[in-house]
């Protein structure tokens, strides 16, 4: 084990960004030696409550010679330039989630990555994706990939514990706009969730969504989602999502022909088979007869943290040569196509194949912008931290 820290800045440092700059100074292997933020007062303060130098332009920033990475956690659209910059200078990068808004931009992060590389052979890309490190999501893809539920039919997630007040979108500017954000619960909140489906079961190559605009806030993305999937393999997939809803749920139902695997409420349960249904489908003579199954909980090691530190543990270890990423960042492709592709079918009424057209969903995009006629109220004071943050990670 190597003594040499890993020196990292962050690169806006809003509500999340000043979390993970304290993060990067509490972990033994990290350094926090710069923040940046357009903000000037909000960056006045961070920097000063942190110590650290602080700079206004994250190009400056990246001409540091004694820098080993980045975390940016921007706006989502300024992801693009920020990695795509330290790419080309060499640098690291750790990025929030989505790591773009839209496919052709995490496109050209990818290949901007690619390139980097040819030059840079050890350069580290990786996602905020720190629900991976969850001990329930963790077995549930252990034991689908070690087979144990044999071919799957079916993935139901409902996944509505997302709840979020008005006072949560009229904090800051850019939230919940297409100009600032790029979407809403599918670009912010539930895209750990499309993440963790594809991670898990795989993508779909059709999608049929339907998500409403507004419907329990005074926003102008969507707050509700309601998708099917269809898989290359058979399997179907039902995700359903929103802001809007408390109490809300969280359940995971996996079925493959060998059982029923159920998340809920902090416990994994498997309604393992003793035969194949699919087998007893072709084979009993009865036709009512149900496959026998017992029913087994599932246990699983779980740190019961939001898990950022975690990632950024990760990938300062990474950068080491100590590991193996947890989220690299080229797969948060799939989670962002994946929800571009409910979107493309809510806003046409249809189907949408995968892959996406993104050239048609960024033009989709940019059409909204112009159009768009909101006007969000002013933030009171930007240099509040928005209390309550933790209890955001769905941890149960």
């Amino acid at each position: 084990m190597t003594n040499k820290k890993v020196r990292l800045a962050v690169i806006g440092v809003g509500n999340m960004g000043f979390a993970h700059a304290k993060d990067i100074q509490a972990l033994a292997q990290t350094e926090l030696v710069a923040v940046c933020d357009i903000d000037a007062e909000r960056l006045s303060v961070v920097s000063e409550t942190l110590e650290v130098d602080a700079y206004r332009d994250y190009n400056d920033l990246l001409k540091r010679d004694d820098l080993d990475g980045v975390l940016v956690a921007t706006p989502h659209y300024d992801h693009v330039p920020v990695t795509i910059k330290a790419f080309e200078q060499g640098i690291n990068v750790l990025v929030e989630k989505p790591i773009a808004v839209h496919g052709k931009d995490a496109r050209k992060m990818i290949d901007a990555y690619n390139t980097a590389k040819e030059k840079h052979p050890n350069l580290v890309f990786e996602a905020m994706f720190m629900q991976r490190t969850y001990g329930y999501w963790r077995k549930i893809k252990e034991m689908i990939d070690s087979g144990e539920l044999g071919r799957l039919v079916r993935t139901t997630w409902i996944i509505t514990n997302w709840f979020r007040t008005q006072a949560y979108y009229n904090d800051g500017g850019w939230r919940a706009t297409w100009r600032g954000e790029g979407g809403g619960v599918l670009i912010n909140q539930s895209v750990h969730n499309l993440d963790l489906y594809q991670w898990m079961v795989g993508m779909p190559n059709r999608v049929r969504g339907m998500a409403p605009l507004g419907k329990y806030h005074n926003i102008e993305v969507e707050d509700e989602v309601t998708a099917c999937f269809e898989h290359e393999n058979g399997m179907v997939g039902h995700f359903i999502t929103t802001t809007g809803e408390s109490p809300g749920t969280n359940r995971l139902e996996i079925v493959g022909e060998y059982g029923k695997l159920v998340y809920e409420y902090g416990k994994l349960t498997f309604f393992r088979n003793e035969k194949s249904m699919l087998e007893q489908i072709e084979e009993s003579p009865n036709g009512y007869t149900k496959v026998a199954f017992t029913q087994e909980e599932i246990e699983f090691e779980h740190h019961g943290q939001p898990g950022h530190a975690l990632i950024t543990e990760n990938f300062a270890e990474a950068i080491l040569g100590q590991g193996e990423l947890i989220a690299p960042g080229a797969e948060g492709y799939n989670a962002v196509v994946l929800g571009n592709a409910i979107m493309a079918s809510s806003f046409n009424e249809g189907v949408v194949n995968l892959p996406l057209d993104e050239e048609m969903f960024e033009e989709k995009l940019q059409t909204l912008i112009e159009n768009s006629r909101y006007v969000k109220p002013e933030v009171s004071d930007k240099r509040q931290v928005r209390t309550g943050v933790n209890q955001s990670f769905n941890m149960e």
